[in-house]
């Protein structure tokens, strides 16, 4: 179209009658032209919205069934984040649709609705690993980019997708992703607010809504795989102490957003072990034991390349005056790491031979 409007100017010999006319024309095709006017644009943008509505209707009603729950139109109001005359409606919907029906007053989903809910969930939680895995995107950006990702990828996308990331059973929240064609499994563990002092424990979940809460949470270092030990519960809040970081306290806000399971008496812990590289003092000198669970993707990648393997022995050669960054020596090259960046380093003690 610019170039059209170019022509018309260049040639600037046109009646206005002619020119007005062409204009107007041009301006009808903007609004109404099949799939790429306005109009095809704003029924495409308000068709995704219903279906979107209507599969975060699903997948509500689907976790709710597989962990024994009921869902109700109120929890789906609240899931949507509108009132229950409109979450009606989406129910409403979605049984004419053949998709769910009501038994007792609560909406059940039928086969059609079950396969489409657990596709979505499988949908997001695959997309959330390769945001994860691959890209190198922040983490919360992962589950707001999923939430609008797994609206739109195909079942041949999705099953393309899962084989690029060798099929992951776990997504980076530590939620189980099903394979093809499986149910969806029932959320493993416990919350940690019910979780007695004493408990050794493993964390399987990190809650990632309500965002500001996640934030939180990530900004301590708390990860799906690491294990700790609870060692004062009260009402105010947990204090844990966990293998990979050390003493952590959680308000009951927090607490409450991070699941786990009791570990046997006498399971080994899960976890890299050894100390952050971050909180090494300068002049130090220490072994690489392994990067932490919650370092992935595009960072894993980088730090494996600049030589912090498993067995590599580091230096801490230089603090900034306020300790970031700092400069360490690795196989023979001096790099500057961000603290946070180090505190994905974890490190034992040198074996130094006896003359």
């Amino acid at each position: 179209m610019s170039s059209v409007l170019s022509s018309l100017s260049s040639a600037g010999s046109l009646p206005g009658g002619v020119l007005a006319w062409v204009l107007g024309g041009l301006l009808l095709a903007a609004i109404f032209w099949p799939r790429r006017g306005l109009v095809a644009r704003w029924r495409s943008a308000r068709r995704l919205a219903v279906r979107t509505r209507q599969e975060d209707a699903l997948k509500h009603i689907l976790k709710s069934e597989v962990n024994g729950r009921s869902a109700s139109v109120a929890s789906v109001a609240g899931v949507l984040k509108v009132g229950e005359d409109r979450a009606a409606g989406v129910l409403a919907e979605l049984e004419r649709g053949g998709l769910l029906s009501f038994e007792g007053g609560a909406p059940r989903l039928r086969p059609a609705g079950r396969e489409l809910a657990q596709h979505v969930v499988r949908a997001h939680r695959l997309w959330e690993s390769f945001l994860a895995d691959q890209t190198g995107l922040g983490e919360a950006e992962w589950h707001r980019r999923a939430e609008r990702q797994e609206h739109l990828l195909t079942q041949a996308q999705t099953e393309a997708l899962a084989a690029k990331l060798g099929h992951p059973l776990h997504d980076p929240h530590g939620d189980a992703i099903p394979a093809e064609g499986e149910g969806l499994a029932a959320d493993r563990g416990r919350l940690l607010t019910d979780v007695e002092a004493g408990a050794h424990v493993d964390v399987v979940h990190v809650e990632d809504e309500p965002e500001a809460v996640y934030r939180k949470l990530r900004a301590l270092g708390l990860q799906p795989g690491m294990s700790a030990e609870v060692r004062v519960k009260s009402p105010e809040g947990v204090r844990l102490q966990v293998a990979d970081l050390g003493e952590v306290e959680l308000n009951s806000m927090l607490a409450n957003n991070v699941t786990v399971v009791v570990r046997p008496a006498g399971a080994s812990a899960r976890g890299t072990g050894g100390v952050p590289l971050a909180v090494l003092p300068e002049g130090a000198s220490a072994r690489v034991a392994g990067l932490a669970p919650g370092c992935r993707g595009a960072e894993r990648r980088r730090l494996l390349d600049l030589g912090f393997v498993p067995g590599t022995e580091v230096v801490v050669e230089l603090k900034s005056p306020n300790g970031d960054p700092t400069a360490y020596r690795v196989r023979g090259a001096v790099i500057a790491l961000r603290r946070e960046q180090a505190a994905h380093i974890r490190t034992t003690a040198l074996e130094r031979a006896v003359a």
